[in-house]
């Protein structure tokens, strides 16, 4: 950790190596993505967190826009202000993590905005960089997994959610509650080796998703969810994609469609950790909403769910690293 006078303040963009980490006051500086420095480009990088300020697929309240901007500040609590790594391991120091700014498309065209998030995330995966995305509403998530199977083949999905995302049709628009039926009905997953956990509404189909709702999460564990998660992943490359509501209102108010009865922070993390090892090769965190979060709940859990993935890609690089 550099503490030189010279590297104190605005790592953001005074970082001179990707793995650059001093002590900046958490209420003060140029915010980043954990302090990241800010780049151009993913070449070089490990990891490339991108934001996607994105909310008119929503079906209800709006806000999600402005998730990216509420989880870059909150994440100024961690590192190196209060280094809370339950796995061991900080991966700041592991990995060459860059923050590549926001997606960019123009607001007036919305039915080119698809496009324009999967140009730029395949983009950065063409660097070989592994892409976080902040978003955003959960329909980013049709996009980037078009961007992620392109490069990868079809993958197995794990979707943490209170909403199946099932609904309607498969034949296009903007909606941030069918992205699962699409990616299904395209080959982008594949359903057989794909789960949902926290589930609490009913849809008209599972498209083939294996569903471990949150009752049944309460109900049979931690454990189990972590076992039925691996044994319907198994060796599978697969994409994580986890919306804030997953987490019950009561530890993530700031989200557009709240559902009572979710998943508590401490479950989730636990998951998380469970099936680190698995072959992960794109992740994003969907739908917090800053306008109707309480004292950075909802934005301070996203970062920690975050965290949790690049512990995972960490120790997946040292080969288990606890």
């Amino acid at each position: 950790m550099g503490t030189g006078a010279d590297n104190k303040g605005d790592a953001a963009f005074r970082a001179t190596t990707l793995t650059s980490t001093w002590h900046e006051p958490a209420y003060a500086g140029a915010l980043s993505f954990m302090r990241r420095r800010y780049a151009a480009s993913s070449e070089g990088a490990d990891v490339a967190i991108m934001g996607i300020p994105l909310d008119v697929a929503t079906s209800y309240r709006p806000g999600a826009r402005f998730g990216p901007q509420a989880i870059r500040r909150i994440s100024a609590l961690y590192p190196p202000t209060d280094p809370a790594w339950p796995q061991g391991i900080n991966p700041l120091e592991q990995l060459a993590i860059v923050d590549v700014g926001d997606a960019v498309w123009d607001y007036a065209d919305p039915s080119a905005i698809p496009a324009q998030i999967e140009r730029q995330a395949a983009r950065h995966l063409e660097s070989g960089a592994t892409l976080v995305s902040l978003g955003g509403d959960h329909f980013i998530t049709y996009p980037l997994l078009k961007a992620h199977a392109a490069r990868h083949g079809p993958l197995a999905l794990i979707q943490f959610d209170a909403h199946q995302d099932t609904w309607g049709d498969a034949r296009g628009g903007i909606d941030h509650g069918n992205f699962v039926l699409r990616a299904a009905a395209e080959g982008l997953i594949v359903p057989a080796q794909s789960v949902q956990i926290g589930i609490r509404t009913i849809a008209p189909t599972n498209a083939g998703v294996l569903v471990f709702d949150a009752e049944a999460v309460a109900n049979e564990g931690i454990a189990a969810t972590i076992h039925a998660i691996r044994k319907r992943v198994g060796a599978a490359k697969a994409y994580l994609t986890f919306d804030i509501d997953c987490l019950d209102p009561a530890f993530a108010p700031g989200t557009g469609t709240p559902v009572p009865g979710g998943l508590m922070t401490r479950e989730a993390l636990a998951i998380l950790r469970g099936i680190a090892d698995l072959d992960v090769v794109g992740f994003d965190l969907v739908e917090v909403a800053p306008a109707y979060d309480h004292a950075d709940m909802t934005a301070n859990a996203a970062v920690a769910i975050i965290q949790h993935f690049l512990c995972a890609i960490a120790m997946r690089a040292n080969k288990g690293v606890h």
